[in-house]
Protein backbone atom coordinates (compact mmCIF):
# COMPACT_ATOMS: atom_id res chain seq x y z
CA UNK A 1 0.00 0.00 0.00
CA UNK A 2 1.38 2.95 -0.30
CA UNK A 3 2.26 5.73 2.21
CA UNK A 4 0.01 7.31 4.31
CA UNK A 5 -0.91 10.52 4.37
CA UNK A 6 -0.24 12.07 8.23
CA UNK A 7 -2.31 14.83 9.92
CA UNK A 8 -0.55 18.40 10.23
CA UNK A 9 0.45 19.11 13.48
CA UNK A 10 -2.06 22.81 13.17
CA UNK A 11 -5.46 21.15 11.27
CA UNK A 12 -6.06 18.24 9.56
CA UNK A 13 -4.53 16.23 7.03
CA UNK A 14 -2.44 17.94 3.99
CA UNK A 15 -4.76 20.06 1.97
CA UNK A 16 -6.16 18.44 -1.02
CA UNK A 17 -4.23 18.21 -3.87
CA UNK A 18 -5.03 21.90 -6.15
CA UNK A 19 -5.56 23.63 -3.05
CA UNK A 20 -3.53 26.59 -1.67
CA UNK A 21 -3.24 26.65 1.72
CA UNK A 22 -1.93 30.57 1.93
CA UNK A 23 -5.78 31.30 0.32
CA UNK A 24 -7.75 30.35 3.06
CA UNK A 25 -11.37 30.78 2.78
CA UNK A 26 -11.18 32.50 -0.63
CA UNK A 27 -9.75 29.69 -2.47
CA UNK A 28 -11.98 27.13 -0.55
CA UNK A 29 -15.53 28.62 -1.13
CA UNK A 30 -17.04 29.87 -4.16
CA UNK A 31 -17.66 33.68 -4.23
CA UNK A 32 -21.41 33.07 -3.55
CA UNK A 33 -20.70 30.64 -0.37
CA UNK A 34 -18.17 33.54 1.08
CA UNK A 35 -20.74 35.94 0.25
CA UNK A 36 -23.78 34.39 2.37
CA UNK A 37 -20.86 33.67 5.48
CA UNK A 38 -20.32 37.30 5.23
CA UNK A 39 -24.04 38.04 5.13
CA UNK A 40 -25.21 36.33 7.63
CA UNK A 41 -22.59 36.15 10.09
CA UNK A 42 -21.65 39.23 10.10
CA UNK A 43 -18.06 38.02 9.46
CA UNK A 44 -15.33 39.67 7.96
CA UNK A 45 -13.06 37.82 6.72
CA UNK A 46 -9.17 38.34 7.53
CA UNK A 47 -6.07 36.30 7.90
CA UNK A 48 -5.78 34.53 10.92
CA UNK A 49 -3.05 31.65 10.05
CA UNK A 50 -1.54 29.45 13.01
CA UNK A 51 2.02 30.59 13.91
CA UNK A 52 4.98 28.64 12.22
CA UNK A 53 5.41 25.01 13.95
CA UNK A 54 8.72 26.21 15.01
CA UNK A 55 7.35 29.25 17.39
CA UNK A 56 5.52 26.50 18.71
CA UNK A 57 5.87 26.20 22.61
CA UNK A 58 6.96 23.07 24.01
CA UNK A 59 8.40 22.19 27.21
CA UNK A 60 11.53 19.96 27.78
CA UNK A 61 10.63 16.72 28.63
CA UNK A 62 9.83 15.66 32.27
CA UNK A 63 10.34 11.95 32.36
CA UNK A 64 13.01 11.19 34.72
CA UNK A 65 16.07 9.50 33.10
CA UNK A 66 15.30 6.00 34.72
CA UNK A 67 11.93 5.68 33.83
CA UNK A 68 13.38 6.49 29.97
CA UNK A 69 15.94 3.62 30.15
CA UNK A 70 13.64 1.32 31.59
CA UNK A 71 11.16 2.05 28.76
CA UNK A 72 14.39 1.32 26.08
CA UNK A 73 15.16 -1.32 28.03
CA UNK A 74 11.57 -2.62 27.19
CA UNK A 75 10.92 -1.22 23.88
CA UNK A 76 14.35 -0.68 22.02
CA UNK A 77 15.97 2.76 21.98
CA UNK A 78 14.58 3.52 19.03
CA UNK A 79 10.93 2.86 20.24
CA UNK A 80 11.19 5.93 23.02
CA UNK A 81 10.96 9.14 21.65
CA UNK A 82 11.57 12.17 23.05
CA UNK A 83 12.32 14.35 19.96
CA UNK A 84 10.08 18.16 19.36
CA UNK A 85 8.54 16.87 16.42
CA UNK A 86 7.38 13.22 17.84
CA UNK A 87 5.81 15.07 20.59
CA UNK A 88 4.18 17.70 18.91
CA UNK A 89 2.81 15.20 16.77
CA UNK A 90 1.37 13.23 19.61
CA UNK A 91 0.10 16.90 21.37
CA UNK A 92 -3.77 16.26 22.09
CA UNK A 93 -6.50 15.86 18.80
CA UNK A 94 -8.16 17.75 16.70
CA UNK A 95 -11.37 19.76 18.25
CA UNK A 96 -11.84 23.17 17.88
CA UNK A 97 -10.18 23.62 21.31
CA UNK A 98 -7.08 21.44 20.34
CA UNK A 99 -6.52 23.16 17.31
CA UNK A 100 -7.34 26.93 18.33
CA UNK A 101 -4.19 25.95 21.15
CA UNK A 102 -1.91 24.31 18.11
CA UNK A 103 -2.10 27.43 16.01
CA UNK A 104 -1.50 29.74 18.64
CA UNK A 105 1.54 28.36 19.83
CA UNK A 106 0.33 26.10 22.78
CA UNK A 107 1.88 22.70 23.11
CA UNK A 108 1.50 22.58 27.03
CA UNK A 109 -0.43 18.83 26.67
CA UNK A 110 2.31 17.53 24.67
CA UNK A 111 3.12 14.00 26.40
CA UNK A 112 6.89 13.68 27.76
CA UNK A 113 7.71 10.90 25.30
CA UNK A 114 6.25 8.64 22.29
CA UNK A 115 6.67 4.95 22.81
CA UNK A 116 6.03 2.49 20.32
CA UNK A 117 4.92 -1.07 21.81
CA UNK A 118 5.00 -3.84 19.07
CA UNK A 119 3.26 -6.44 20.79
CA UNK A 120 0.67 -7.31 23.28
CA UNK A 121 3.24 -8.30 25.45
CA UNK A 122 5.52 -5.48 25.28
CA UNK A 123 2.58 -3.13 25.96
CA UNK A 124 1.49 -5.37 29.29
CA UNK A 125 5.35 -5.17 30.30
CA UNK A 126 5.12 -0.89 29.55
CA UNK A 127 2.02 -0.46 31.25
CA UNK A 128 3.23 -2.63 34.36
CA UNK A 129 5.98 -0.34 34.13
CA UNK A 130 4.73 3.27 33.73
CA UNK A 131 2.41 2.11 36.86
CA UNK A 132 5.35 1.37 38.75
CA UNK A 133 6.89 4.20 37.80
CA UNK A 134 4.05 6.80 38.48
CA UNK A 135 4.19 7.48 34.40
CA UNK A 136 0.58 8.45 32.69
CA UNK A 137 0.38 6.46 29.47
CA UNK A 138 -2.27 7.77 27.01
CA UNK A 139 -2.84 5.22 23.68
CA UNK A 140 -2.40 6.99 20.63
CA UNK A 141 -3.50 5.71 16.93
CA UNK A 142 -4.61 8.00 14.45
CA UNK A 143 -4.83 11.27 16.29
CA UNK A 144 -8.33 12.24 15.42
CA UNK A 145 -10.33 12.58 18.55
CA UNK A 146 -12.54 15.68 18.86
CA UNK A 147 -13.77 15.40 22.32
CA UNK A 148 -10.36 16.28 24.06
CA UNK A 149 -9.72 12.05 24.54
CA UNK A 150 -6.23 12.26 24.04
CA UNK A 151 -5.63 15.26 27.02
CA UNK A 152 -3.51 13.13 29.70
CA UNK A 153 -4.46 15.85 32.24
CA UNK A 154 -3.04 14.11 35.37
CA UNK A 155 -4.50 15.85 38.51
CA UNK A 156 -1.40 14.60 40.39
CA UNK A 157 1.13 16.34 37.14
CA UNK A 158 3.06 13.23 36.49
CA UNK A 159 5.09 12.66 33.43
CA UNK A 160 3.37 11.65 30.63
CA UNK A 161 3.75 9.46 27.77
CA UNK A 162 1.71 8.52 24.51
CA UNK A 163 1.56 4.98 23.64
CA UNK A 164 2.04 4.95 19.31
CA UNK A 165 0.55 1.99 17.82
CA UNK A 166 1.30 1.74 14.46
CA UNK A 167 4.19 -0.83 15.35
CA UNK A 168 0.74 -3.05 15.73
CA UNK A 169 -0.67 -2.35 12.27
CA UNK A 170 -1.40 -5.52 10.18
CA UNK A 171 -4.32 -8.08 9.97
CA UNK A 172 -3.11 -11.05 12.38
CA UNK A 173 -5.35 -13.56 10.98
CA UNK A 174 -8.19 -13.84 8.84
CA UNK A 175 -10.66 -16.71 8.80
CA UNK A 176 -12.74 -16.30 5.90
CA UNK A 177 -15.57 -19.03 6.51
CA UNK A 178 -16.31 -17.43 10.36
CA UNK A 179 -16.53 -13.93 8.40
CA UNK A 180 -13.72 -13.07 11.31
CA UNK A 181 -10.58 -10.65 10.50
CA UNK A 182 -7.89 -9.77 13.58
CA UNK A 183 -6.37 -6.56 13.58
CA UNK A 184 -3.68 -4.73 15.36
CA UNK A 185 -4.85 -0.99 17.03
CA UNK A 186 -3.04 1.08 14.55
CA UNK A 187 -4.32 -0.54 11.64
CA UNK A 188 -6.37 2.51 9.70
CA UNK A 189 -9.20 2.19 7.43
CA UNK A 190 -7.66 2.24 4.04
CA UNK A 191 -5.22 -0.18 4.93
CA UNK A 192 -7.79 -2.46 6.20
CA UNK A 193 -9.85 -2.04 3.93
CA UNK A 194 -6.90 -2.76 0.48
CA UNK A 195 -6.02 -6.02 2.64
CA UNK A 196 -9.52 -7.34 3.23
CA UNK A 197 -10.29 -6.41 -0.53
CA UNK A 198 -7.86 -8.75 -1.79
CA UNK A 199 -9.82 -11.58 -0.56
CA UNK A 200 -12.95 -10.02 -1.44
CA UNK A 201 -14.14 -9.20 1.70
CA UNK A 202 -14.45 -5.54 3.29
CA UNK A 203 -15.47 -4.62 6.85
CA UNK A 204 -17.60 -0.95 5.42
CA UNK A 205 -16.86 0.87 8.55
CA UNK A 206 -16.12 4.57 7.24
CA UNK A 207 -16.46 7.80 9.76
CA UNK A 208 -15.37 10.55 8.61
CA UNK A 209 -11.84 10.34 9.99
CA UNK A 210 -11.47 7.10 7.82
CA UNK A 211 -8.33 8.17 6.36
CA UNK A 212 -6.66 8.81 9.64
CA UNK A 213 -8.18 6.88 12.31
CA UNK A 214 -7.75 2.85 13.87
CA UNK A 215 -9.11 0.01 14.72
CA UNK A 216 -8.08 0.84 18.14
CA UNK A 217 -9.35 4.29 18.64
CA UNK A 218 -12.66 2.89 16.91
CA UNK A 219 -13.18 0.66 19.40
CA UNK A 220 -12.16 2.70 22.16
CA UNK A 221 -14.50 5.79 21.33
CA UNK A 222 -17.24 3.10 20.07
CA UNK A 223 -17.59 4.77 16.65
CA UNK A 224 -19.79 4.86 14.21
CA UNK A 225 -19.35 5.05 10.53
CA UNK A 226 -21.26 6.68 7.50
CA UNK A 227 -22.52 3.49 6.10
CA UNK A 228 -23.56 2.28 10.29
CA UNK A 229 -27.52 2.45 9.91
CA UNK A 230 -26.70 -1.10 7.16
CA UNK A 231 -23.84 -2.58 8.61
CA UNK A 232 -24.33 -1.41 12.34
CA UNK A 233 -21.73 0.71 14.33
CA UNK A 234 -18.30 -0.16 15.62
CA UNK A 235 -19.55 -2.10 18.62
CA UNK A 236 -21.65 -4.61 16.82
CA UNK A 237 -19.18 -5.75 14.72
CA UNK A 238 -16.76 -6.40 17.18
CA UNK A 239 -16.32 -10.10 17.84
CA UNK A 240 -13.62 -9.84 20.76
CA UNK A 241 -10.44 -7.98 21.51
CA UNK A 242 -7.92 -8.27 23.85
CA UNK A 243 -7.34 -5.75 26.53
CA UNK A 244 -3.67 -4.93 27.96
CA UNK A 245 -3.68 -3.03 31.57
CA UNK A 246 -1.43 -2.87 34.39
CA UNK A 247 -2.97 -5.66 36.39
CA UNK A 248 -2.28 -7.87 33.57
CA UNK A 249 -4.44 -9.24 30.11
CA UNK A 250 -7.28 -9.52 28.89
CA UNK A 251 -9.35 -11.27 26.41
CA UNK A 252 -12.43 -10.60 25.84
CA UNK A 253 -15.17 -12.21 23.56
CA UNK A 254 -16.11 -15.31 22.09
CA UNK A 255 -18.27 -15.92 18.72
CA UNK A 256 -20.38 -16.43 17.90
CA UNK A 257 -22.14 -16.17 20.84
CA UNK A 258 -21.84 -17.06 24.83
CA UNK A 259 -23.90 -16.50 27.76
CA UNK A 260 -21.61 -17.11 30.48
CA UNK A 261 -22.22 -14.29 32.63
CA UNK A 262 -22.33 -10.48 31.63
CA UNK A 263 -20.33 -9.84 28.77
CA UNK A 264 -17.06 -8.37 29.82
CA UNK A 265 -16.23 -6.80 26.14
CA UNK A 266 -19.04 -3.79 26.51
CA UNK A 267 -16.34 -2.80 29.04
CA UNK A 268 -13.51 -2.10 26.84
CA UNK A 269 -15.33 -0.95 24.31
CA UNK A 270 -15.74 2.87 25.00
CA UNK A 271 -13.87 2.42 28.00
CA UNK A 272 -11.05 5.56 25.89
CA UNK A 273 -7.61 3.95 27.00
CA UNK A 274 -9.14 4.89 31.06
CA UNK A 275 -8.74 0.79 31.51
CA UNK A 276 -5.49 -0.24 29.21
CA UNK A 277 -5.08 -0.32 25.33
CA UNK A 278 -6.32 -2.74 23.56
CA UNK A 279 -3.74 -4.67 21.57
CA UNK A 280 -5.86 -6.47 18.96
CA UNK A 281 -9.65 -6.73 17.52
CA UNK A 282 -11.34 -9.18 16.17
CA UNK A 283 -13.93 -8.38 13.69
CA UNK A 284 -16.96 -9.50 11.84
CA UNK A 285 -16.43 -8.29 8.19
CA UNK A 286 -18.56 -9.21 5.21
CA UNK A 287 -18.39 -9.56 1.00
CA UNK A 288 -17.77 -6.74 -0.81
CA UNK A 289 -21.05 -5.54 -2.42
CA UNK A 290 -21.47 -6.53 -5.82
CA UNK A 291 -23.57 -3.37 -6.43
CA UNK A 292 -24.20 0.11 -4.88
CA UNK A 293 -26.38 2.87 -5.34
CA UNK A 294 -26.38 6.59 -3.86
CA UNK A 295 -29.16 9.29 -4.91
CA UNK A 296 -30.53 12.49 -3.90
CA UNK A 297 -34.32 13.30 -2.41
CA UNK A 298 -35.92 16.67 -1.53
CA UNK A 299 -38.67 17.43 0.97
CA UNK A 300 -40.12 20.44 1.60
CA UNK A 301 -39.60 20.36 5.48
CA UNK A 302 -37.79 18.96 8.27
CA UNK A 303 -40.33 17.69 9.95
CA UNK A 304 -41.66 15.76 6.83
CA UNK A 305 -38.29 14.29 6.13
CA UNK A 306 -37.84 12.94 9.84
CA UNK A 307 -41.60 11.06 9.48
CA UNK A 308 -40.53 9.53 5.95
CA UNK A 309 -37.21 7.56 7.79
CA UNK A 310 -39.46 6.95 10.83
CA UNK A 311 -42.01 5.06 8.46
CA UNK A 312 -38.80 3.41 6.57
CA UNK A 313 -37.23 2.32 9.95
CA UNK A 314 -40.67 0.79 11.20
CA UNK A 315 -40.76 -0.77 8.31
CA UNK A 316 -37.11 -1.91 8.32
CA UNK A 317 -36.07 -0.38 4.80
CA UNK A 318 -33.52 1.88 5.65
CA UNK A 319 -30.88 2.14 3.58
CA UNK A 320 -27.14 1.47 4.32
CA UNK A 321 -26.48 5.27 4.37
CA UNK A 322 -29.03 7.64 5.64
CA UNK A 323 -28.27 11.64 5.78
CA UNK A 324 -31.37 13.75 5.91
CA UNK A 325 -30.14 18.19 5.74
CA UNK A 326 -31.97 20.51 7.59
CA UNK A 327 -32.96 23.43 5.57
CA UNK A 328 -29.87 25.53 6.27
CA UNK A 329 -27.31 22.58 5.99
CA UNK A 330 -28.90 22.10 2.72
CA UNK A 331 -28.97 25.65 1.49
CA UNK A 332 -24.82 25.99 2.63
CA UNK A 333 -23.96 22.74 1.43
CA UNK A 334 -25.60 24.07 -1.93
CA UNK A 335 -23.59 26.86 -1.71
CA UNK A 336 -20.51 25.60 -1.11
CA UNK A 337 -20.45 23.09 -3.86
CA UNK A 338 -18.88 24.97 -6.68
CA UNK A 339 -19.69 23.88 -10.62
CA UNK A 340 -22.32 24.14 -13.37
CA UNK A 341 -23.54 20.80 -11.79
CA UNK A 342 -24.67 22.93 -8.62
CA UNK A 343 -25.70 25.82 -9.91
CA UNK A 344 -28.25 23.75 -11.89
CA UNK A 345 -29.44 21.78 -8.99
CA UNK A 346 -30.48 24.98 -6.92
CA UNK A 347 -32.25 26.47 -10.46
CA UNK A 348 -34.12 22.85 -10.05
CA UNK A 349 -35.00 22.93 -6.81
CA UNK A 350 -36.03 26.84 -7.00
CA UNK A 351 -38.60 26.18 -10.25
CA UNK A 352 -39.86 22.97 -8.11
CA UNK A 353 -40.91 25.30 -5.19
CA UNK A 354 -38.23 23.45 -3.46
CA UNK A 355 -35.45 26.19 -3.18
CA UNK A 356 -36.10 26.17 0.80
CA UNK A 357 -36.00 22.42 0.79
CA UNK A 358 -34.40 19.81 3.17
CA UNK A 359 -31.75 17.44 1.26
CA UNK A 360 -31.75 13.61 2.19
CA UNK A 361 -28.87 11.80 0.44
CA UNK A 362 -29.76 7.47 0.96
CA UNK A 363 -27.11 4.62 -0.10
CA UNK A 364 -27.54 1.41 -0.58
CA UNK A 365 -25.34 -1.67 -1.33
CA UNK A 366 -25.05 -5.66 -1.68
CA UNK A 367 -26.34 -7.73 -4.01
CA UNK A 368 -28.08 -6.38 -7.21
CA UNK A 369 -31.15 -8.11 -6.82
CA UNK A 370 -31.38 -6.81 -2.99
CA UNK A 371 -30.08 -3.02 -4.05
CA UNK A 372 -32.67 -2.65 -6.29
CA UNK A 373 -35.45 -4.37 -4.05
CA UNK A 374 -34.85 -1.90 -1.42
CA UNK A 375 -34.66 1.20 -3.35
CA UNK A 376 -38.33 0.47 -4.86
CA UNK A 377 -39.51 -0.13 -1.72
CA UNK A 378 -37.87 2.91 0.26
CA UNK A 379 -38.98 5.06 -3.05
CA UNK A 380 -42.43 4.06 -2.68
CA UNK A 381 -42.37 5.48 1.46
CA UNK A 382 -40.29 8.45 0.53
CA UNK A 383 -43.00 9.29 -2.43
CA UNK A 384 -46.32 9.04 0.00
CA UNK A 385 -44.38 10.97 2.16
CA UNK A 386 -43.97 13.97 -0.12
CA UNK A 387 -40.19 13.66 -1.16
CA UNK A 388 -39.09 14.00 -4.83
CA UNK A 389 -36.17 11.94 -6.41
CA UNK A 390 -32.64 14.07 -7.32
CA UNK A 391 -30.91 11.23 -9.26
CA UNK A 392 -28.07 9.85 -8.33
CA UNK A 393 -25.62 12.72 -8.94
CA UNK A 394 -26.20 14.12 -6.09
CA UNK A 395 -25.48 10.39 -4.22
CA UNK A 396 -22.34 10.29 -6.12
CA UNK A 397 -21.32 13.94 -5.44
CA UNK A 398 -22.01 13.12 -1.91
CA UNK A 399 -19.50 10.09 -1.92
CA UNK A 400 -16.90 11.86 -3.78
CA UNK A 401 -16.59 14.45 -1.18
CA UNK A 402 -17.70 12.58 1.96
CA UNK A 403 -14.37 12.66 3.91
CA UNK A 404 -13.85 16.78 2.98
CA UNK A 405 -15.03 18.93 5.49
CA UNK A 406 -12.11 18.82 8.48
CA UNK A 407 -9.86 20.05 5.51
CA UNK A 408 -12.57 22.68 4.99
CA UNK A 409 -12.55 23.80 8.59
CA UNK A 410 -9.01 24.24 8.65
CA UNK A 411 -9.13 27.07 5.66
CA UNK A 412 -12.39 28.44 7.50
CA UNK A 413 -9.84 29.05 10.22
CA UNK A 414 -7.47 30.46 8.75
CA UNK A 415 -10.61 33.21 7.93
CA UNK A 416 -11.40 34.26 11.83
CA UNK A 417 -14.12 31.60 12.06
CA UNK A 418 -15.38 29.41 14.73
CA UNK A 419 -16.07 26.14 13.44
CA UNK A 420 -16.96 22.97 15.41
CA UNK A 421 -19.29 19.97 15.99
CA UNK A 422 -21.13 17.90 17.77
CA UNK A 423 -23.91 15.04 17.85
CA UNK A 424 -26.13 13.53 19.97
CA UNK A 425 -29.05 10.56 19.53
CA UNK A 426 -32.35 10.69 20.18
CA UNK A 427 -35.73 9.00 19.65
CA UNK A 428 -38.05 9.37 16.59
CA UNK A 429 -40.31 10.79 19.23
CA UNK A 430 -37.68 12.97 21.09
CA UNK A 431 -35.89 14.08 17.75
CA UNK A 432 -37.63 17.07 16.82
CA UNK A 433 -37.27 18.85 20.69
CA UNK A 434 -33.68 18.17 20.74
CA UNK A 435 -33.56 19.43 17.45
CA UNK A 436 -35.06 22.99 17.93
CA UNK A 437 -33.08 22.49 21.72
CA UNK A 438 -29.76 22.22 20.83
CA UNK A 439 -29.98 25.03 18.15
CA UNK A 440 -31.81 27.39 20.15
CA UNK A 441 -28.85 27.06 23.02
CA UNK A 442 -26.07 27.65 20.20
CA UNK A 443 -28.15 30.67 18.61
CA UNK A 444 -28.60 32.17 21.40
CA UNK A 445 -24.90 31.79 23.46
CA UNK A 446 -23.04 32.62 20.06
CA UNK A 447 -25.09 35.48 18.52
CA UNK A 448 -22.47 38.57 18.14
CA UNK A 449 -23.49 41.84 17.38
CA UNK A 450 -26.98 40.93 16.96
CA UNK A 451 -26.01 38.28 14.56
CA UNK A 452 -26.74 34.36 15.01
CA UNK A 453 -24.25 31.48 13.91
CA UNK A 454 -24.99 29.47 11.17
CA UNK A 455 -26.27 26.03 13.02
CA UNK A 456 -26.18 23.06 10.21
CA UNK A 457 -28.23 19.83 11.34
CA UNK A 458 -28.36 16.72 9.87
CA UNK A 459 -30.05 13.27 10.67
CA UNK A 460 -26.73 10.74 9.41
CA UNK A 461 -27.58 7.69 11.06
CA UNK A 462 -31.16 5.86 11.77
CA UNK A 463 -32.07 2.88 13.84
CA UNK A 464 -35.86 1.42 14.58
CA UNK A 465 -35.97 3.68 17.67
CA UNK A 466 -34.35 6.78 16.50
CA UNK A 467 -31.74 8.46 15.11
CA UNK A 468 -28.56 10.41 15.63
CA UNK A 469 -28.31 14.14 14.85
CA UNK A 470 -25.29 15.85 13.87
CA UNK A 471 -25.21 19.65 13.62
CA UNK A 472 -21.86 22.01 12.68
CA UNK A 473 -21.47 25.32 14.00
CA UNK A 474 -20.08 28.33 12.01
CA UNK A 475 -19.95 31.92 13.79
CA UNK A 476 -17.69 34.66 13.05
CA UNK A 477 -14.88 34.08 16.39
CA UNK A 478 -13.92 35.92 19.56
CA UNK A 479 -10.35 37.05 18.52
CA UNK A 480 -10.13 38.23 21.87
CA UNK A 481 -11.53 34.91 23.89
CA UNK A 482 -11.87 32.00 21.52
CA UNK A 483 -11.81 29.33 23.59
CA UNK A 484 -14.27 30.81 26.69
CA UNK A 485 -16.63 31.79 23.25
CA UNK A 486 -16.94 27.95 22.88
CA UNK A 487 -16.53 26.50 26.18
CA UNK A 488 -20.14 28.68 26.91
CA UNK A 489 -21.90 27.32 23.94
CA UNK A 490 -20.81 24.26 24.14
CA UNK A 491 -21.94 24.07 27.83
CA UNK A 492 -25.07 25.37 26.69
CA UNK A 493 -25.51 22.85 23.90
CA UNK A 494 -25.31 20.26 25.72
CA UNK A 495 -27.40 21.04 29.13
CA UNK A 496 -30.04 21.56 26.61
CA UNK A 497 -29.81 18.51 24.56
CA UNK A 498 -29.87 16.77 27.63
CA UNK A 499 -32.59 18.05 29.00
CA UNK A 500 -34.62 17.73 25.99
CA UNK A 501 -33.58 13.80 25.90
CA UNK A 502 -30.73 13.27 24.23
CA UNK A 503 -27.74 11.29 24.93
CA UNK A 504 -24.51 12.77 26.04
CA UNK A 505 -22.69 11.57 22.57
CA UNK A 506 -23.94 9.21 19.65
CA UNK A 507 -20.37 8.28 18.24
CA UNK A 508 -17.65 11.14 19.53
CA UNK A 509 -17.06 9.41 22.63
CA UNK A 510 -16.79 10.88 26.57
CA UNK A 511 -13.24 12.30 26.36
CA UNK A 512 -12.49 15.42 28.65
CA UNK A 513 -15.18 17.20 26.74
CA UNK A 514 -18.23 15.14 28.01
CA UNK A 515 -17.35 14.23 31.23
CA UNK A 516 -18.83 16.61 33.07
CA UNK A 517 -21.81 15.41 32.25
CA UNK A 518 -21.67 11.43 32.24
CA UNK A 519 -23.22 11.33 35.87
CA UNK A 520 -26.29 12.43 34.08
CA UNK A 521 -26.62 10.06 31.50
CA UNK A 522 -25.55 6.53 33.71
CA UNK A 523 -26.34 8.01 37.08
CA UNK A 524 -23.78 8.29 39.83
CA UNK A 525 -24.12 4.13 40.56
CA UNK A 526 -22.96 4.02 37.15
CA UNK A 527 -20.17 6.35 37.65
CA UNK A 528 -19.23 4.37 40.77
CA UNK A 529 -19.22 0.96 39.35
CA UNK A 530 -17.02 2.09 36.45
CA UNK A 531 -14.51 3.20 38.78
CA UNK A 532 -14.42 -0.04 40.70
CA UNK A 533 -13.04 -1.38 37.23
CA UNK A 534 -10.77 0.91 37.24
CA UNK A 535 -10.00 0.65 40.39
CA UNK A 536 -9.15 -3.39 39.64
CA UNK A 537 -7.24 -2.87 36.72
CA UNK A 538 -5.60 0.12 36.70
CA UNK A 539 -4.74 0.84 40.39
CA UNK A 540 -2.44 3.55 39.92
CA UNK A 541 -4.42 5.10 37.98
CA UNK A 542 -2.39 5.99 34.77
CA UNK A 543 -4.22 4.90 32.37
CA UNK A 544 -5.34 8.03 30.15
CA UNK A 545 -6.72 10.24 33.40
CA UNK A 546 -8.95 13.20 32.85
CA UNK A 547 -11.03 11.60 30.32
CA UNK A 548 -14.89 9.28 30.60
CA UNK A 549 -14.78 9.81 34.59
CA UNK A 550 -16.07 12.86 35.86
CA UNK A 551 -13.89 14.28 38.92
Amino acid sequence: MPEQPELTIQGWGPPPAGTDPAAGPDGALPKAARRYLARELGWTPRPTPPVPVAEIRLGPSRLPGSARAALAELLGEEHVLTDRESRLRHAGGKSYLDLLRRRSGDASDAPDAVVRPGSTEETAALLARCSTEGVVVVPFGGGTSVVGGLAGVDPDDRPTVAVDLSRMASVQALDVPSSLVSVGPGMRGPALEEALGREGLTFGHLPQSWEFATVGGYAATRSAGQSSTGVGRFDELVAGLTLATPSGVLELGHPPASAAGPDLLGLALGSEGTLGIITEVRLRVRPKPAASSYEGWSFRTWATGLAALQRLARHDLLPNVVRLSDADETRANLLMAAGAGAKALRGSLRARGRGEGCMLVLGWEGLPDLVRARRRAAASVLRDGGAVRLGRRVGDSWRRHRFGAPYLRDRLMDGGLLVETLETAATWTALPTVYDATRRALRESLTRNGRPPLVLSHLSHGYATGGSLYLTVIADRDDALPIQQWLTAKRAATDALLAAGGTLTHHHAVGADHRPWLEQEIGPLGVDVLRAVKQQLDPNGICNPGVLLPD
